[in-house]
């Protein structure tokens, strides 16, 4: 990655010196080796701080709502499943794509203490779905694991996968890293942040009122979820979200045909568009309004 690494460098440089960006989104080495964070570069010379390794799993493209104020085109390093986040930032006028250079940066899996990153177990490929330029590599990602964990959900009876969530759900401390990171959670204002609401930022409970801080959040995502993974990596008690979001993805396939959030910017998600086709959700399979996640 060394040299990929290098490449990134002089690129960005260059990309400075012909005055096209003025700051970079990208990452810098943390506090140990696989901790690469986040980090906004506002100068050339910090330009020499930036890394670019198998640690460097944080999608940025969350990080762009903010840049949007600012004047000048901003710089971001987005590996190919990043650009869907980008894509879905894009089609809800989050971002201005005018105001963003992408550079897509290429990745053979990436991993952390543990090991190879969980959403890197269900690559989406190397196809980047939207760039400005991409830097070239022989780098290949991981080749699709199934964790088989949704057919285990799927095979339970309703009170076994009620308990289940019960069990995961409670475990919650309610730090938000989950919807901070989310690309598909970018409302200005969060319900969850508004004192009158009479549920903000509750402390953990075992009232089954504090589990439905995912459900919404799994229902708020509906349909624009890219499946990027991003809440369960950064999720401290290690609560398995990503099933929660892959439940909604898989009735809204089965009732209204596959649908990739993110893959393209002008496309509507079924839940924002209305077909005359659509059909009646007690129709699909027998199936009653109400999703048994």
């Amino acid at each position: 990655m060394h040299a990929i690494e290098k490449t990134i460098k002089e690129t960005c440089k260059k990309l400075w010196d012909n005055g096209e960006v003025n700051r970079i989104l990208a990452w810098e080495k943390g506090l140990f080796d696989y901790d690469a964070a986040p980090a906004l570069f506002r100068s050339r010379e910090r330009i020499s701080r930036l890394v670019y390794n198998e640690h460097c799993g944080v999608n940025l493209s969350k990080f762009l709502i903010k840049e949007m104020e600012k004047e000048g085109k901003v710089l971001v390093l987005l590996k190919p499943c990043d650009t869907y986040g980008f894509n879905q930032l894009l089609s809800e006028n989050r971002v201005n794509r005018e105001k963003v250079f992408i550079l897509g940066v290429p990745c053979g899996g990436m991993r952390d203490e543990k090991g190879l990153l969980f959403k890197c177990l269900s690559c989406k490929g190397n196809d980047f779905k939207a760039f400005d330029q991409i830097i070239e590599s022989d780098l290949t990602v991981p080749a699709p694991v199934p964790s088989g964990e949704e057919e285990k959900l799927n095979q339970m009876t309703a009170e076994e996968r009620f308990a289940y969530w019960r069990g995961q759900l409670s475990k919650c401390i309610r730090c938000n890293a989950c919807r901070n990171v989310c690309p598909a959670c970018s409302c200005i204002k969060c319900v969850f942040d508004n004192r009158d609401s009479g549920i903000e930022a509750k402390a953990n409970s075992d009232a089954f009122e504090e589990n439905l801080f995912h459900i919404i959040r799994a229902f708020h995502v509906a349909g624009r979820c890219t499946d990027c993974g991003e809440c369960s990596r950064v999720c401290p008690q290690n609560i398995p979200l990503y099933l929660l979001n892959r439940k909604m993805i898989e009735e809204i396939n089965e009732r209204y045909g596959t649908y990739q959030a993110g893959e393209n910017p002008e496309a509507k998600s079924p839940l924002t568009e209305f077909k005359e086709s659509d059909p009646e959700v007690s129709a699909v399979n027998g199936k009653g309004g109400v999703s048994e996640c």
